[in-house]
């Protein structure tokens, strides 16, 4: 039987060793290279410049707001959708978005934000002064935001399932408030699903490099669209590297700081 579940494993580890281990080894392997192709530290030292430095705190600065937004929405929606008598219906509604590809969302916020998109003739019935939203921060943390939502609410929702409803009844019986048996018992038990949504929120917000591009018109600059620039425009893949290397070192402590804390216990 131990045999059996070792040959199980076989094919798992090589798809980590040829889809994630080999691609690391590669992406770290560049980055000591410089554009000449020569064994070089030159990009470290580049990174750790003042312009790159701000690039990175940039970054992690909106990916903070964007993940912050996304949580402060999904938590109380959550916690709609789970007493909701159509829920499941409700919950299909906010997830089909997903299934769309995101440069057609991106281009559809576009026409809405535009000078004369949906939004400034909404504004004109009402007589309201129009806006200039695109290509401003601003429109780049509502559209990552209404993209990140989804990702964010269903593992806090599926969290917030799990809680017994006996549980919250015992809470209630025992004269426990609302707000109390909402800190007491409902936080605590859906802590987790809260960091699963920040992990998969927040560490994909810190590479975004297309809407950046489409909705905030490089009025932001983060990790992943300076790598989209060494790579597709300069062509400095070592440089390029180098940033990707710490990204994923970023990721890796997102990942550590979010990790799961709970023990497996023996019954």
């Amino acid at each position: 039987m131990h045999k059996i579940k070792s040959l199980l494993l076989v094919p798992y580890m090589i798809w980590i060793a040829l889809f994630i281990i080999v691609p690391i080894a590669m992406i770290f392997y560049s980055s000591l290279l410089d554009i000449n192709g020569h064994f070089s530290f030159e990009n470290y030292k580049n990174f750790f410049t003042s312009a790159y430095l701000e690039m990175t705190l940039s970054s992690a600065w909106y990916a903070f707001i964007i993940t912050f937004f996304c949580l402060i929405i999904s938590y109380p929606l959550a916690l709609v959708l789970r007493n909701a008598k159509a829920k499941e219906i409700l919950l299909l509604l906010i997830i089909l978005p997903t299934w769309i590809n995101l440069l057609l969302k991106t281009y559809a916020f576009i026409g809405i934000l535009s000078h004369d998109g949906l939004l400034n003739k909404i504004l004109n019935v009402f007589n309201v002064p129009t806006t200039e939203l695109l290509f401003t921060s601003t429109a780049f943390i509502i559209v990552s935001v209404y993209i990140y939502i989804p990702f964010m609410l269903l593992p806090i929702f599926n969290s917030m399932e799990e809680i017994p409803e006996n549980l919250l009844q015992a809470s209630r019986d025992l004269g426990a408030s609302h707000f109390t048996t909402f800190r007491r018992v409902v936080v605590p038990l859906t802590l987790e699903g809260v960091k699963t949504g920040i992990q998969i929120t927040f560490i994909p917000a810190l590479s975004l490099f297309m809407i950046t591009r489409l909705i905030a018109g490089n009025k932001v600059v983060n990790l992943g669209t300076a790598i989209q620039e060494q790579f597709l425009v300069t062509q400095n893949y070592g440089m390029g590297s180098t940033i990707a290397v710490f990204l994923i070192l970023a990721m890796a402590f997102i990942l550590i700081v979010t990790k799961s804390k709970s023990e497996n216990k023996e019954v």
